[in-house]
């Protein structure tokens, strides 16, 4: 093995080490900070995952080029990796979408929680607003709140199949080296 194949492993394997890791921690923390309702931290993990997700193609880049090199790119289990691994970017536009349709709707819930407090008296002049948990059902920020946790469940089952995907992409490429 030369050293141009060495490196374009090395630069293979550092891709997949530093965009794969932050991006799956990016998208497994979705789900929580939802249902903490912690729009600012929604909206940086929205970030992290747009980022990484789009420096995760170096990690198919550096695949392909490696596996050139390396007379393997006509191997099925390459073919099979790469699929896999497209497969996975497309998920991850979804989880984008996903995480901007949820950072929206509890940015909206909120509003129309401060707007209702604000209508009703704040909980410290005596009249008791309402409290950001005991939302009334059917209010607009019921809907929105609701919007946001169904955009939850969403994104935590595509980061799970985004996950097992990219295990997958690593047992294939472990089990045939």
């Amino acid at each position: 093995m030369s050293f141009t194949d060495r490196l374009v492993i090395w630069f293979h394997v550092a891709f997949v080490v530093f965009t794969i890791g932050p991006v799956s921690i990016a998208i497994l923390s979705s789900p929580r900070y939802i249902r903490r309702r912690n729009v600012a931290v929604l909206r940086y993990l929205m970030r992290m995952t747009r980022i990484f997700g789009i420096a995760t193609l170096g990690v198919l880049a550096f695949g392909i080029v490696a596996a050139q090199e390396l007379k393997k790119l006509s191997a099925p289990w390459i073919t099979v990796a790469m699929t896999l691994f497209v497969v996975s970017l497309v998920l991850l536009v979804l989880i984008t979408r996903d995480q901007r349709k949820a950072a929206v709707a509890l940015e909206t819930a909120a509003e129309h929680e401060a707007l209702a407090a604000a209508n009703q008296g704040s909980p410290g002049d005596g009249e008791g607003g309402p409290d950001a948990q005991d939302v009334p059902p059917g209010s607009r920020a019921a809907t929105r709140t609701n919007a946001a946790h169904v955009e939850r469940g969403r994104i935590a089952s595509l980061a799970g199949i985004v996950t097992l995907i990219w295990l997958a992409i690593l047992v294939l490429m472990v089990w045939n080296s």
